[in-house]
């Protein structure tokens, strides 16, 4: 393998020809694994220059023969510590020597005493093994589950019948708000969302506001919950996602949640989707078997391994 040069810096110093090539390494990254992004949406967003560009605030740049063959990225977390991702370039000769390298780089650019979370998305054994040889342990599954569209008629039937509507800007954004971080409370990526950064989010071109169902409280003010879907129309075939789906915490147990679960799926069927997905929590027992129970598979894994606060470096 020919040597590889490792670069730290933070994200506001990247040129416009390294920005150029992150974003042709994470669209071949992107192509390899069938179309799922190799970073969640934050941090794409964060690097691409649409969305807060404090989210990424250091990256490592790892090249071979001047060639941008691999990236670190480290991200400030809601709780003060550190999220971690990693991406190298798919077809670049000895990966496992240049994502260990890379990471050994990375964690000793974050800051000190920051607990640190190193992200393997789709993660395998050989990320489990990389993440323990740095001093990590798994601390989260994070499932991608689908299911195919239209559902049957008697699994729609099994849902509660509930009334949606269309989401209305200007007008719902604290509402939902409230509801979403109530519904989240200490959540690390779907908790603590800001009316800017919902109106932020709502500016995306991808956003189709028949497609952000909510549910209104008959009994008062508020709602009983939400079911924002998201469609990827740059994938082949298209692909649905349950984006942000909740209920408030005044309405758990009643089983709405099954319901606007169901309001998601019939509204992305409706708009000629055949397949959609979501991302849940392993250890969310409940929420896992209702979503087996609408007919959904796991189809792969996002890992997240947890390194207590960095001191010194890594040898």
């Amino acid at each position: 393998m020919d040597p590889v040069a490792f670069t730290p810096l933070d994200l506001s110093e990247l040129g416009t020809g390294d920005r150029a090539a992150m974003a042709g390494l994470l669209a071949k990254a992107t192509a390899a694994a069938a179309g799922d992004p190799p970073l969640p949406e934050p941090q794409l967003r964060s690097v691409n220059g649409t969305g807060d560009a404090g989210v990424v605030h250091r990256v490592v740049l790892s090249r071979s023969e001047g060639t941008l063959v691999g990236v670190a990225l480290l991200s400030s977390a809601h709780d003060g510590s550190t999220v971690l991702h990693a991406v190298v370039d798919p077809v670049a000769e000895d990966r496992a020597a240049i994502a260990g390298a890379l990471l050994r780089l990375a964690v000793t650019e974050a800051p000190a005493g920051s607990a640190l979370h190193l992200w393997a998305m789709g993660a395998g054994p050989e990320d489990d093994a990389r993440a323990a040889a740095l001093g990590f342990t798994p601390e989260r599954d994070l499932l991608q589950m689908r299911v195919r569209l239209p559902l049957a008629d008697d699994v729609v039937a099994t849902a509660r019948p509930l009334t949606t509507r269309a989401f209305v800007p200007g007008r719902d954004d604290e509402t939902w708000v409230d509801a979403n971080n109530r519904a989240f409370d200490g959540h690390p990526e779907q908790g603590g969302w800001t009316v800017g950064q919902l109106r932020e989010r709502l500016a995306a071109e991808w956003v189709e506001l028949d497609g952000f169902l909510l549910a209104d409280d008959p009994d008062g003010p508020g709602l009983i919950g939400s079911c924002w879907t998201k469609v990827h129309r740059d994938r082949s075939p298209v692909l649905g996602e349950i984006y942000v789906i909740s209920v408030d915490p005044r309405h758990h147990g009643q089983g709405w949640g099954r319901s606007l679960t169901v309001a998601g799926l019939q509204s992305m069927a409706a708009r000629g989707i055949t397949t959609a997905m979501l991302y849940t929590d392993a250890d969310n027992d409940a929420a896992v078997a209702l979503y087996r129970s609408l007919g959904f598979t796991v189809h792969h894994v996002d890992r997240s391994y947890r390194r207590d606060p960095i001191r010194g470096t890594v040898s």
